[in-house]
């Protein structure tokens, strides 16, 4: 801020140079001061943003776990049903299986339906898979 004063040099130049450089001051160190607070509000309010975030995250990840057990839960059991069908199932029906399985084609209804009359023996056994 340069200011040129009209007036004869002279005491009252010099008076007037130093009230505006004292005006000039005080509006650098007042701007300064506004500058800190505002610095400190983003700050706080980041730090706001940054817990409720770390919250969420939090919870997410609780969600996830319970989900990954839940998981694991009901791959155990569906392993345990997949090895009983096997014990079960005649050799004739397990080789229909593997040959469903490399050449990737869905079972067609006649063998489907030879399949679910084998395994209704042993279910009267009371061994059958739970669901």
């Amino acid at each position: 801020m340069n200011v040129t004063l009209l007036l004869k040099p002279g005491p009252n130049q010099i008076i007037m140079k130093i009230l505006f450089l004292e005006l000039e001051q005080h509006l650098k160190s007042s701007s300064g001061a506004s500058v800190v607070a505002i610095d400190n509000k983003i700050e706080q309010a980041m730090d706001l943003v940054k817990s409720h975030l770390m919250y969420a995250v939090r919870e997410e990840v609780e969600v996830l776990k319970e989900q990954i057990k839940e998981l694991i839960e009901k791959n155990s059991q569906l392993e345990q049903e997949n090895t009983l069908l096997k014990t079960l199932a005649s050799p004739e029906q397990l080789a229909q299986f593997q040959a469903q399985l490399q050449t990737g084609s869905p079972p067609s209804s006649s063998q489907s339906q030879g399949t679910a009359q084998q395994p209704a023996q042993p279910a009267s056994q009371g061994s059958g898979p739970s669901a």
